[in-house]
């Protein structure tokens, strides 16, 4: 079978082994998956944590002070969702949620990909709007 590497900036066809092929098309699906997750991943543990705990390798057990800051901010985007439309916030759920593509709510929604894609963006930017008023009102009452 023939692949085509980047080597040093340029194209490169070579054949390799049915198993070779078959690695590489693994571990490019792999990268694929990790970057989907890294663009999905919104909750408050860093990104390496998720790949382990996603991975089963380490079980992630939050302290209880983590826990508690987990469920105040889970509050705090709950009521950002609230004040969304109902399409964008089905949208952001099935999306953030369900671990649906662009493309399959759009199909689902009736709209397009790029319509699902600004609605997310909507949402993630009334979340982060929410978040920092939140830690602005902590910061200057406490």
């Amino acid at each position: 079978m023939e692949v085509t590497i980047n080597y040093n900036g340029q194209l490169v066809t070579v054949e390799v082994t049915e198993e070779v092929y078959a690695f590489l098309d693994y571990a490019e699906h792999k990268e694929e998956n990790l970057a989907h997750e890294q663009r999905r991943h919104w909750d408050g543990r860093e990104f390496d944590e998720y790949i382990v705990q996603k991975e089963g390798r380490i079980r992630f057990v939050q302290s209880p002070e983590q826990e508690l800051c987990q469920k105040e901010t889970m509050r705090v985007i709950l009521r950002a969702l609230e004040n969304c439309t109902e399409s964008r916030r089905r949208r952001f759920l099935l999306y953030a949620l369900d671990g649906m593509s662009y493309t399959q709510i759009g199909n689902l929604c009736g709209c397009s990909k790029v319509a699902v894609h600004y609605s997310i963006e909507a949402v993630r930017k009334k979340c982060k709007e929410y978040l920092n008023d939140y830690l602005n009102d902590l910061r200057f009452s406490g």
